[in-house]
This record gives C-alpha cells, sequence and structure tokens, in this order.
C-alpha cells in the first residue's frame, strides 16, 4: 500500500511538472538556412576584427546587457510560433527596420547557441525580406564566450 501511494504521487508530480520541463526543452536549431550562410566563431571574429560585417543580437534585453558581441545592436526578437523551421512568423515581432537599409551589406545574426531560435528566424525573415550577404552564428553568444572572446 505504501508502495502504491509513493508511486501514484510520483506520477502526479511527474504529470505536473511535465509542462513546465517542456518549455524548457528546445530542439537544436536547423543546420542550414536557404539564402544564408553558417558561419563559425572564428570567421564572425574575422569579420568582426576586419569590420567587414555589422552584428545583431536577437536576445532579450536583460541578456544583451550581461554581455555581448562587441559593436553588436541589439533587436530583440520576441518569439511566441513554435520551434520549428516552418515557424509561423505573423506570431513573432522583428523589428526588422532596424537592419541596415542597403539590403547588400553584409550582417551577422546571434543569440543564444544552437537552440537559439530567436535568431535562426531573424536569418529566415532577413533573408525572405531581400538581404543578400545573412551570416547566421549558429553557435550564438554561448559559443563566442566559450571561446573566451571578448565582451562589451
Amino acid at each position: 500500500m505504501f508502495t502504491r501511494t509513493i508511486l501514484g504521487l510520483a506520477t502526479l508530480i511527474s504529470l505536473a511538472a511535465a509542462p513546465l520541463l517542456a518549455d524548457e526543452i528546445r530542439p537544436a536549431t536547423p543546420t542550414r538556412v536557404e539564402g544564408a550562410r553558417i558561419v563559425t566563431i572564428e570567421e564572425a571574429k574575422a569579420m568582426l576584427d576586419g569590420k567587414a560585417a555589422t552584428f545583431f543580437d536577437m536576445r532579450s534585453p536583460l541578456n544583451y546587457g550581461k554581455g555581448h558581441v562587441p559593436g553588436a545592436t541589439l533587436i530583440a526578437y520576441k518569439e511566441k510560433s513554435d520551434y520549428t523551421p516552418d515557424f509561423a512568423a505573423a506570431q513573432d515581432s522583428f523589428a526588422i527596420a532596424r537592419l541596415p537599409a542597403d539590403k547588400d551589406v553584409s550582417i551577422v545574426i546571434y543569440s543564444d547557441g544552437p537552440a537559439g531560435w530567436k535568431s535562426y528566424k531573424a536569418t529566415v525573415l532577413s533573408v525572405r525580406a531581400g538581404y543578400r550577404n545573412v551570416h547566421w552564428l549558429r553557435d550564438g553568444f554561448a559559443g563566442w564566450l566559450a571561446k573566451g572572446l571578448p565582451v562589451e
């Protein structure tokens, strides 16, 4: 009887916690974006050093304030859509007008890392908007930090 009660309680607790855990588990982002190029941390650093691209951070203002790639501009992508390649962009908010007017300039978009859907979605939408030199730093700020690179 005691064992059955404990098992019942454990089941109830796990069922109650499942929605909370589901919110924390995100699938990894796709490994390619049609019309954009994924860049490594080293390539992004070289682009930054050579002033060959403008960097855009899609994370929240709070995370941006804790540290970001030097010179990166914050465009906090607000997502409500699913974590899928065919996400419903109309559910999200992305201030794409804050990207450069010249659609030929080189831009680098990043967020948290391989599970950072904000940067994936912003990359997709930038390509759809006609930007021709979009670079996605898929490893994101987490990858930047892991390499010990400078932050602001």
